[in-house]
């Protein structure tokens, strides 16, 4: 910056100038103290617009970040809940999954059930009508047996 610069000229000129004996006091060239102050307003604006351009281009910068860093977490955002909505999707399928199975079973079992208690029925009813005609059979012969 070349302001930061005429500055220290004036502070060399004080130090290098001649002081008033028993005083902080110097003697300066006026005509040059001038001279750098008038050096340092025409400076001084395209310094200040300078500074102003870092500093609007800074908040641009920072502004792009906060958009940058808002849309990655807005991504983020979006992926985690992806991510939870498939795991839920998973859970109710194993859910469903296990709930049809054990129907499943349970419907093998009362089917395997039925068809043994229908089969002892068919087994007990074919016992009972050979039991009936086994007692006619001896009845048959006993009476052959009698009429001889």
């Amino acid at each position: 910056m070349e302001i930061l610069k005429l500055l220290d000229e004036i502070e060399d000129i004080l130090e290098n100038s001649s002081t008033l004996p028993f005083s902080n006091k110097v003697m300066v060239d006026a005509d040059e103290i001038y001279e750098i102050l008038k050096e340092i307003r025409i400076k001084l604006p395209d310094e200040i617009k300078q500074a102003a351009w870092i500093k609007e281009e800074r908040q641009r910068i920072l502004a792009e970040a906060q958009k940058d860093a808002d849309t990655l977490l807005s991504e983020a955002e979006l992926k985690l809940e992806e991510l939870i909505e498939q795991d839920e999707i998973t859970k109710k399928a194993k859910s469903m999954a296990e709930e049809i199975i054990t129907k499943a079973q349970n419907n093998a079992k009362e089917i395997r059930l039925g068809a043994l208690e229908y089969a002892d029925n068919i087994l007990s009813e074919t016992q009972e009508n050979l039991k009936k005609i086994i007692e006619i059979l001896n009845n048959n012969r006993q009476e052959l047996r009698g009429s001889k």
